[in-house]
């Protein structure tokens, strides 16, 4: 085996990185085992674990090795460009999640705002799209989810695709909303009892449906103002 290179496999069961990650998540691994991850070969001299470790007592941690350019990890006896590449792209993301700004989340306040988050989407579309924006806390939209596409009927919109995500998202409510093709938002019977059968599961859920705006030509109706929630 010396003379080969060798892989995070190598090692016994219990002490690959890989297999823990699994079983009990990457936060039970150490830096330079998620490190070991990325590179995911040694060299014929040093394991991956041993190059990973002396990647990062030559950059004296995380914090320096944030800032090393390609150049400078390739300096590195037994790192490639491949594996710095790696490395730079694993650090970028991190980054760049940590720049994420709650701040920057749509809030909707009303009727109206949920229907100026989605009208220029759904105003023309040919076919009727059911969507729903989960929310957090603040109101904030955490997501937007197009559940079903085609004509609204209780049987075929069920709560169990909406709620789904809802739980999945950690969302404290939900908006729902759909379009009318032909421009008038005014609600049928069926999009009444669709309202009602998701309010109904979110009660039990424990998630609030605020509201069900209907889309049409630049105008929407809101089926919690009509008394419908």
């Amino acid at each position: 085996m010396s003379t080969d290179t060798l892989m995070i496999r190598d090692f016994p069961q219990d002490e690959r990185p890989r297999e823990r990650f699994i079983q009990q998540g990457p936060q039970s691994l150490s830096n330079h085992e998620l490190i070991a991850i990325l590179l995911r070969t040694g060299t014929k001299d040093e394991s991956v674990l041993q190059l990973s470790n002396r990647l990062l007592n030559h950059f004296e941690g995380l914090r320096l090795l944030k800032g090393a350019t390609l150049e400078e990890i390739t300096e590195i006896k037994g790192i490639g460009s491949a594996k710095a590449i790696q490395i730079l792209a694993a650090v970028e993301i991190g980054r760049r999640i940590s720049n994420l700004s709650f701040n920057d989340r749509y809030v909707i306040r009303s009727p109206e705002d949920g229907a100026k988050y989605v009208m220029n989407d759904m105003r023309f579309l040919s076919q009727e799209h059911f969507v729903c924006l989960y929310l957090n806390t603040k109101n904030q939209v955490i997501h937007k989810q197009t559940v079903f596409i085609g004509s609204l009927n209780a049987s075929i919109v069920h709560p169990r695709e909406v709620y789904r995500e809802a739980l999945k998202r950690s969302a404290a409510s939900i908006i729902a909303l759909h379009n009318h093709p032909s421009g008038d938002p005014t609600p049928s019977r069926e999009d009444i009892e669709v309202t009602k059968r998701l309010v109904e599961c979110g009660k039990i859920i424990g998630i609030d449906l605020l509201d069900h705006l209907i889309i049409g030509e630049n105008k929407f109706v809101s089926l919690k103002e009509k008394g419908y929630l």
